[in-house]
C-alpha cells in the first residue's frame, strides 16, 4: 500500500522508505539517523540566484543584425582583397601525365640509386616583391591517422638517451631494425619528405640559381624545446647515436641530414617541420625561403625560371600528388580567400534578415492580435 507524506510532513522530518514514529521523527535503516528531502536553504539550492533573461524585441534583435552586417561585410572585403593580392604559384610535379618531365620517375622506390631526376620550366607572369617561401605540396596523404599519429617518441625526440636506446613501444612496427633501436622511431619519420628542389631562373638561356635558405622554417619552440639532439659532445653526432640505425625508408641516417652541425640530427629544420603533422589530406609545408636582398628590385622578377627535382618521394602507390608553390604571405598568413568569403556571407545573411525582419515588423508590428474574450 502506497503511503503518502504531506509537504508539513517533508518538512517536518518524515523521511522516504522510513517507518514513522508518532512524536518522535523518523527511524531509518541507518542506525535511527533523521533523514529530510528538505533541500538546504541556500540561494543556490531554493532558486533564489538573481537571473536575467534576454527580451528579444524588435527594438534589440533588428539593431543587432544590422550591426553585425555592417561590421562583418567590410572586414570580409578587407581579408578577401589582402589574399587576393597575395602571389602565388604552384606546380603539379607528381609526373602522373604522359607529356611530364617526371613522368619517367613515377614509379620510383625509396631506395632507388642514384635519385631520378627531371626538370620542369615554366613562367612567372608577374614578379614576386616581398619575401617569397617555398613550400612542398602533398594531397590524398592522411597524417591525421590516430595510429600514425601516436607512432612516434617525444621523449627520444627530446634527447633522452635512454629513450634513444630503448624507444617507445608506440612506435612499433618502426621501433627497431636487425635488433638495433630506431633513432627517429615511428612511422612519422619514416615516412619523411625527403625530395630536393632547387630553382634556377633562366637570363639569356643562362640558367642562375636562386639562393634557398633551409633555416627558420621551423617554429621556435619546436627547434628550440622540443627537438633535442642527445646529451653529450654536440660536435660529434656519429658517437651520440652510435648503437642506433636509421629508419626503413631512409637513405642516410638522421646525423647525416646536414653538414651544418646546428642544423643535423634531431634539430634539422626539414624533420622538424614534417613531424608537426598536418590536420587534413591535403596539405603544404614550408621547404625553403627566398628572402629580399634589394628593396629596388623584386625577389623574383617576372619571367622564366625551372625547377629542378630529386625524385626520391614516391605517391603513385596511394594515388598522391606532389606540388611545388611559391608564395607571398601578408599580415593574415598565406593565400586563403575562404575567411573573407565567411565574412561577406554572414554578413551578407545577417543585413538581409534585418531587411526582411525590419518589412515585417513594419507591416504586421502594430496589429491586434489579441482576441475578445465573451463574458
Amino acid at each position: 500500500m502506497a503511503v503518502n507524506y504531506s509537504a508539513k510532513e517533508e518538512a517536518d522530518g518524515h523521511p522516504s522508505g522510513g517507518v514513522g514514529v508518532p512524536g518522535g521523527g523518523a527511524v531509518g535503516g541507518s542506525g535511527g539517523a533523521v533523514k529530510t528531502r528538505k533541500p538546504d536553504n541556500t540561494a543556490f539550492k531554493q532558486q533564489r540566484l538573481p537571473a536575467w533573461q534576454p527580451i528579444l524585441t524588435a527594438g534589440t534583435v533588428l539593431p543587432a543584425f544590422f550591426i553585425i552586417g555592417l561590421i562583418f561585410i567590410p572586414i570580409g572585403i578587407g581579408i578577401f582583397v589582402t589574399s587576393n593580392n597575395i602571389r602565388e604559384y604552384e606546380i603539379d610535379y607528381t609526373g602522373t601525365e604522359p607529356s611530364s618531365p617526371c613522368n619517367k620517375c613515377l614509379n620510383v622506390s625509396w631506395d632507388s640509386t642514384p635519385p631520378c631526376t627531371c626538370t620542369i620550366n615554366f613562367t612567372l607572369e608577374h614578379s614576386f616583391e616581398s619575401n617569397v617561401f617555398m613550400y612542398y605540396g602533398l594531397s590524398n596523404f592522411y597524417q591525421n591517422h590516430r595510429r600514425y599519429v601516436k607512432s612516434r617518441d617525444d621523449s627520444q625526440l627530446n634527447g633522452d638517451n635512454s629513450s634513444l636506446l630503448n624507444p617507445s613501444k608506440e612506435c612499433e612496427p618502426y621501433r627497431t631494425n636487425e635488433d638495433k633501436p630506431i633513432a627517429p622511431c615511428g612511422a612519422i619519420a619514416n615516412s619523411m619528405f625527403n625530395d630536393t628542389l632547387k630553382l634556377y631562373r633562366i637570363d639569356n638561356d643562362t640558367r642562375i640559381p636562386i639562393t634557398l635558405i633551409k633555416k627558420g622554417i621551423a617554429w621556435w619552440t619546436d627547434k628550440n624545446v622540443k627537438f633535442r639532439n642527445p646529451t653529450g659532445d654536440g660536435n660529434n653526432l656519429t658517437a651520440l647515436f652510435q648503437g642506433t640505425t636509421k629508419p626503413v625508408n631512409w637513405p642516410k641516417p638522421v646525423y647525416m641530414l646536414d653538414s651544418e652541425p646546428d642544423n643535423n640530427g634531431f634539430i634539422n629544420e626539414d624533420f622538424i617541420v614534417w613531424m608537426r603533422t598536418a590536420a587534413l589530406p591535403t596539405f603544404r609545408k614550408l621547404y625553403r625561403l627566398i628572402e629580399r636582398k634589394n628593396n629596388l628590385q623584386p625577389t623574383l622578377q617576372a619571367g622564366k625560371y625551372s625547377l629542378d627535382i630529386a625524385y626520391n618521394y614516391p605517391v603513385h602507390s596511394f594515388d598522391g600528388r606532389k606540388r611545388m608553390i611559391l608564395s607571398t604571405i601578408s599580415w593574415m598568413g598565406g593565400k586563403n580567400p575562404f575567411l573573407g568569403i565567411a565574412y561577406i556571407t554572414v554578413g551578407s545573411i545577417c543585413f538581409f534578415l534585418g531587411v526582411v525582419l525590419l518589412i515585417i515588423h513594419h507591416k504586421y508590428g502594430n496589429r491586434n492580435t489579441s482576441a475578445d474574450i465573451p463574458n
